[in-house]
């Protein structure tokens, strides 16, 4: 049967028990920069901060025979669609939820005389002392006793002391709302010789509220002049929170505009944020420099005094001073060069058109050339250092594709007259969206003519994240970091959906369910977060962990999940509104519900509860003939075996059956004659399904009679589901063993990838010889093959001898591997120490970035320990080996043998270096913290790792990825414990 075409897709919706609406209660903003001022003068003027628009999600649990009127219409309807909901998990006791009636005790036991006694005394002497506190004179405590009455004298708050020593006027982390900046006018002169830079920001603002102070951000600037409306003023400054005050005598006034002039001097950052120095050797090997920024999420600060939140969007006028040997770039086109008397010349870039967060700003000063093409009026340029000019055709031919169809698609064009994309040899990020002047690692953008098309899907995945981020993040842009996810789960989405449109080629479509496996992976923590997080975000440390795969992938997997279940065209033209809603402005996650609305869709309700709550949901499916019962319970991975009854999903479910003849009716009752039902069709749904024993031998039977019984992506979501049961406890190894069977037969690159990845993961190797004698070592068209094949010979390199891999190597050495085995033959040659003198001289003398980062990928795949010290040496210190690829060196060594130990070791012993390289809580220190722990699993390795990480107090023991780690561990000692001795047996 052709499951494209015979296949009945079933969409019914699996509703919440109850959720009272009068539970989603948000904390009103204390002020919305995107509305009218006239909204702000019942508010006080200097107590008010930006808070994230906040709700609380309570799901009450139901029993058996917990219903009021409300609940049993909920349950009438679920019924009608033969969905059952009883309590979520079998194991627990419905009458031991908190949202439960309780029922009266049957009976009461006397107290005894003496507690009797003792309880009239408590209650004598707590009614005297509220008589006495009632008849003091009305008072507030301080430590200084009781001073006026509470009604005339508030308890003032406490300030910290700014490094003068005075009193700093202002004691939040968020700013205080009482001024609004309108324009920036910055001048700034690198030197690229001593790595200083000086500059000017004036500052246009208008005061929203009386207020005796304005505070804004500074870090690592020495202010060295300020001028308030001509008037020179003093500055304080309070370093612990990055932020800088002018306070006057009196109250600026509501409505008046003014100017705040700041003259500074800096150090060019020696890492990866604000404006820091990048070095490179060109052709003939000589040293060149150049100055680059990158500012999200908080780093516009360190190159200049700002507003540096995303709230505070305002236009820039940029001016950059430079020596005549380098060209400047900016996020607008250069209006004017001036030559001054030094013989500098200064560059004047027109002012921004639109109004932008101060982390979208960007400049650069290098030796840069470009290749260029107008696209619908838009200068579209792609630069370079001169040597790897050609490299950059193909990521001019994507940018040009990809900005039509986003004109196109989102009936709103591109707001700048240019768009350049440009590769820093030394980038941390992959990239970053900065309007009008994206950057990119040189790894993420530059790719050769003869690269292989797994390296160029790769340059398109990064392009399209990037310019998706122009519409999503730039002209809309979140509130504050607690939505980040309508930025990067928006961009994540877009760009796969638009490669899979404009690049079918690419075969993208693998690679977006690969991607929506991973966000669980992380979500079925307890250490996870809510997509929309409610809690405070406030420190840098916290506002740098919103940058994960929850907020990436699990926010483009719910919106792909959305999409799938409106009606054709209904998701396009909600998010055209949102777009158009906000153009310009910010937005928390309910005004997107709200454009959708305004277009005739209503899902608050329903993603609401995949917003603000962690996690997903588990879905059994119990069947009796022909009436199908399904139940949902959260998805929690927990060493403790805890549960966690009381979240609830409103689950979109859709499914297939191998009956053609009839379709099944609304009230999900299904023909006898059906063998098998697979839920969550094609997986685009955010949860995972149990079938019970007899539903996954009836699935397990249908794909051993005919593979194509299902399609790839079902196929490849049973094997990911199975596994994840698995860890879960629901289901045995052995059963996953029995799915497994099938995969002698598998061709296909998304079941086998996710069946290797879920057998490595575990250390074990699985069936791989079978479709190995399927691969072969010439050139592969197929992008999803080629990626298969890569794969496949890694696992056979590993299995086999992996001299006759290296033999094989040197008797094609003459002509030109594939670009989709290189890393697999680099690796395997790597083994050998002579061969790994060979690439070391390879990757300093290559020029393709591709292909070197894959010889480096294989150096630290080295069982050698000298070889692993060195590297890891060596990209610390940076040089030979850039710091940024610190992040993948570790991950790679870390899945090996010996690489593991040292590697965390090393971390140890280097943490306070490696946290000077990145910043607490970033992306780079997430990864390391994930790959040197994650392989543990023994009770010795746990207590070593807690105890390493309490140790560090402020500088990492309270990120999120450290719970993470702890969590892990714990998990891979439960899943040994249960599994390892089948495993055995059957290996």
């Amino acid at each position: 049967m052709e499951p494209h075409t015979h296949f009945i897709e079933c969409r019914a919706s699996l509703p919440r028990n109850m959720i009272e609406n009068s539970m989603f209660e948000e904390e009103p903003d204390v002020v919305d920069l995107d509305k009218d001022s006239t909204a702000f003068p019942a508010l006080e003027p200097d107590e008010v901060v930006y808070e994230p628009r906040s709700s609380r999600l309570l799901v009450r649990g139901l029993g058996e025979n917990d219903l009021d009127d409300e609940e049993e219409d909920y349950e009438s309807s679920a019924r009608l669609l033969g969905m059952s909901f009883m309590n979520r998990s079998s194991t627990h006791n419905p009458s031991s939820s908190p949202y439960n009636r309780q029922a009266p005790p049957r009976s009461c036991s006397c107290s005894s005389a003496r507690m009797l006694v003792v309880g009239v005394f408590i209650l004598v002497l707590v009614a005297s002392m509220a008589m006495a506190l009632y008849f003091l004179p009305g008072c507030t405590f301080t430590k200084a006793g009781c001073g006026k009455a509470n009604s005339s004298t508030p308890m003032e708050p406490s300030y910290p002391n700014s490094t003068n020593g005075e009193l700093f006027p202002w004691n939040e982390l968020r700013l205080p709302a009482s001024v609004r900046p309108v324009n920036y006018d910055l001048s700034l002169t690198p030197n690229l010789t001593s790595m200083t830079f000086t500059g000017r920001t004036v500052i246009n603002m208008t005061i929203l509220h009386d207020t005796k102070r304005i505070v804004l951000h500074s870090s690592e600037l020495n202010i060295t002049k300020a001028t308030f409306q001509s008037v020179e003023v003093k500055v304080l400054e309070y370093k612990p929170w990055q932020q800088i005050a002018v306070s006057f005598p009196e109250d600026l006034k509501v409505g008046q505009v003014c100017v705040l002039t700041l003259d500074y001097a800096a150090n060019l950052s020696h890492t990866y944020d604000g404006f820091y120095n990048s070095s490179y050797n060109d052709k003939t090997g000589a040293k060149r420099v150049l100055a680059a920024t990158q500012f999200e999420p908080q780093a516009a600060r360190k190159a200049f005094p700002c507003f540096d939140e995303p709230a505070f969007k305002a236009t820039f006028l940029v001016r950059i001073t430079r020596e005549p040997g380098y060209i400047t770039l900016s996020n607008m086109p250069q209006a004017k060069t001036t030559t001054l008397p030094s013989g500098l010349l200064e560059d004047e870039f027109e002012q921004t058109g639109v109004n932008m967060s101060t982390y979208l700003v960007a400049f650069i000063v290098a030796n840069f050339t470009s290749i260029t093409r107008n696209v619908s009026n838009t200068l579209v340029s792609v630069y370079s250092v001169p040597e790897k000019k050609e490299h950059t055709h193909y990521a001019l031919d994507t940018a040009s594709t990809l900005l039509h169809f986003y004109n196109t698609f989102f009936h709103i064009d591109y707001p700048l007259r240019k768009l350049d994309l440009v590769a820093i040899p030394d980038f941390l990020a992959g990239a970053m969206e900065n309007w009008g002047l994206i950057t990119f690692r040189e790894t993420s953008l530059l790719v050769g003519n003869q690269s292989s098309p797994l390296d160029k899907q790769l340059i398109a995945n990064v392009v399209a994240h990037e310019l998706a981020h122009q519409w999503f993040g730039n002209l809309v842009t979140m509130r504050w970091w607690n939505d980040l996810w309508l930025n990067e789960g928006f961009a994540t989405y877009w760009q796969y959906t638009s490669l899979m449109t404009e690049f079918p080629q690419l075969d993208l479509d693998n690679v977006f369910l690969g991607v929506r496996f991973k966000a669980m992976a992380k979500d079925c923590l307890n250490s996870s977060h809510p997509v929309s997080v409610s809690s405070q975000v406030t420190t840098p440390e916290q506002v740098s962990e919103m940058f994960d795969s929850v907020t990436y992938e699990k926010g483009a997997s719910l919106l792909l999940m959305l999409k799938t279940t409106l009606p054709d065209g209904q998701f396009r033209k909600g998010l055209i509104k949102y777009l158009d809603n906000y153009r310009g402005s910010n937005t928390v996650t309910e005004d997107l519900w709200n454009s959708l609305t305004q277009v005739g869709v209503s899902v608050s309700d329903m993603m609401r509860t995949w917003t603000l709550q962690n996690g997903f949901p588990l879905v059994t499916v119990s069947r009796m003939g022909g009436h199908v019962t399904l139940t949902q319970e959260h998805f929690l991975l927990s060493a403790d075996n805890a549960t966690h009854t009381s979240n609830l999903w409103h689950i979109p479910v859709t499914y297939v059956n191998d009956s053609c003849s009839s379709a099944p009716s609304s009230t999900l009752n299904v023909s006898d004659s059906v063998k098998w039902l697979k839920f969550n069709y094609m997986n685009t749904g955010f949860y995972i399904v149990h079938y019970g024993d007899e539903g996954w031998a009836t699935l397990i039977d249908a794909l051993k009679t005919d593979i194509n019984t299902l399609t790839p992506h079902d196929r490849a979501s049973l094997i990911h589901n199975i596994f994840a049961l698995s860890r879960l406890g629901r289901v045995s190894f052995r059963q996953v063993l029995n799915l497994l069977d099938y995969a002698t037969s598998e061709t296909e690159t998304a079941p086998l990838t996710e069946a290797l990845s879920q057998l490595s993961s575990s250390h074990h190797l699985g069936h791989t010889d079978c479709a190995f004698t399927f691969q072969d070592w010439g050139e592969e068209e197929s992008v999803s093959r080629q990626e298969l094949r890569s794969v496949l010979l890694e696992m056979a390199c590993i299995k086999l001898d992996i001299y006759s891999i290296v033999i094989l190597w040197c008797s094609v050495v003459s002509s030109r591997i594939p670009g989709d085995l290189q890393r697999v033959v680099f690796s395997t040659a790597a083994q050998s120490d002579l061969r790994w003198l060979s690439l070391m001289e390879a990757y300093s003398s290559t020029t393709y970035d591709s292909e070197k980062r894959k010889i480096l990928q294989a150096l630290a795949s080295t069982q050698d320990p000298q070889s692993i010290v060195w590297i890891l040496s060596t990209g610390l210190e940076g040089g030979i080996i850039q710091t940024q690829e610190l992040p993948l060196v570790i991950s790679t060594m870390s899945d090996g043998f010996a690489g593991h130990l040292l590697v965390w070791e090393f971390v140890k012993e280097n943490w306070d270096r490696i946290i000077e390289k990145f910043p607490v809580g970033s992306y780079p220190i997430q990864s390391i913290i994930k790959s040197t722990t994650s392989q543990f699993s023994t009770q010795t390795h746990l207590e070593e790792v807690q105890r390493f990480f309490s140790s560090l107090k402020e500088r990492g023991s309270q990120m999120r990825s450290v719970q993470e780690a702890l969590e892990t561990i714990r998990l891979n000692q439960l899943w040994m414990d249960r599994n390892l001795p089948t495993l055995r047996i059957w290996l």
